[in-house]
């Protein structure tokens, strides 16, 4: 058999009676993470306990089953065998690997191959059949060296301080949030964040994940330090004396992305698998076809193609290409 791969609100697979990331209640569902654009209760509902554990923070009690499966022990569910995989995302993520007869599926969900510091390590496997998340589906999104960008985050951070300021890092609650105050640890700075991102932050803890000493930031100015916000929560510092605002994300590629996100600066630092990850990740699986998915999803699967895969854009134009 190959599979039947559909898109609307999730990743649906018909003949299995198998969702992935549904954005509508469904019998049976796989969820590959806590961000809430995946996250989402079913009737019956497959996932790691580290995303069961910060989406019952989220969205409060399961309203069905809840199957929590650990990293490469496969279950089987109609039929078919199910084994999550780490997907080096946001931690307790997880790629899907699906077996059917004699065929294969992996679904990447979002996922990165390079490691980070409070998440689990990606790994691939070969697969007939691929779903791939492709956020940063073109040749300009290649990120520098994490290293190299926290260290000019950092100096970014010091520079604030030395001139009385505050130095607000716009981030993701869950995630983002908590690998930048991982990557703090040792730099000795006053760290405060978010109510939102010290919830996540206790979970992450109560998971096994250590962080340098931090607070949670009252809304109030104070004295000059480091602080953690969503973007979506940035009025709450209206009050602030002085403060100089970073935004920290893969967007920050794009020349325009601190004017967009009206910031004084941008640091491309993504939980997000670039470019060169997405090839890297269609050679390990070595896939006979491809499914785009998220982001540039047209664009990437006209690389596959140029490649000689069969690549094909879900929900995309899937134009062949003429030269």
């Amino acid at each position: 058999m190959s599979f039947t791969v559909k898109i609307d609100r999730g990743i649906s697979l018909p003949d299995c009676g198998l969702w992935f990331d549904a954005g509508r209640r469904q019998e049976l569902a796989v969820v590959t993470h806590a961000h809430s654009d995946h996250a989402g209760w079913h009737r019956e509902t497959i996932l790691t306990a580290a995303t069961a554990a910060l989406m019952s923070s989220r969205l409060g009690a399961p309203g069905g089953a809840v199957r929590a499966v650990e990293y490469h022990q496969p279950i089987v569910v109609r039929d078919q065998r199910i084994t999550l995989l780490p997907a080096g995302h946001v931690l307790g993520s997880a790629q899907v690997f699906l077996e059917a007869g004699n065929e294969s599926l992996l679904y990447t969900g979002d996922f990165k191959l390079r490691p980070g510091l409070t998440c689990e390590p990606a790994v691939t496997v070969p697969a007939d059949t691929l779903i791939l998340e492709t956020t940063f589906g073109l040749p300009r999104y290649r990120l520098p060296p994490a290293e190299e960008t926290f260290a000019d985050l950092l100096a970014f951070c010091r520079k604030a301080l030395d001139d009385g300021c505050h130095a607000v890092l716009l981030v993701y609650s869950l995630g983002k949030a908590q690998e930048l105050l991982a990557r703090l640890g040792g730099s000795n700075l006053p760290i405060a964040v978010h109510p939102a991102v010290h919830r996540m932050c206790r979970i992450y803890e109560s998971l096994g994940v250590r962080f340098p000493d931090f607070e949670e930031h009252a809304g109030d100015s104070g004295p000059p330090g480091v602080l953690i916000y969503p973007p979506n929560a940035r009025t709450r510092l209206a009050g602030l004396a002085s403060a100089r605002t970073a935004v920290v994300t893969g967007w920050a590629l794009d020349p325009s992305a601190k004017y967009r996100y009206r910031c004084d600066a941008a640091f491309p630092l993504s939980d997000h698998a670039d470019y060169a990850e997405l090839l890297e990740c269609v050679d390990r699986v070595n896939p006979k076809r491809v499914y785009t998915v998220h982001g540039f999803v047209e664009e990437f699967a006209a690389d596959l193609r140029c490649r000689g895969l069969e690549a094909w854009a879900l929900g995309g134009g899937n134009q062949l290409e003429l030269f």
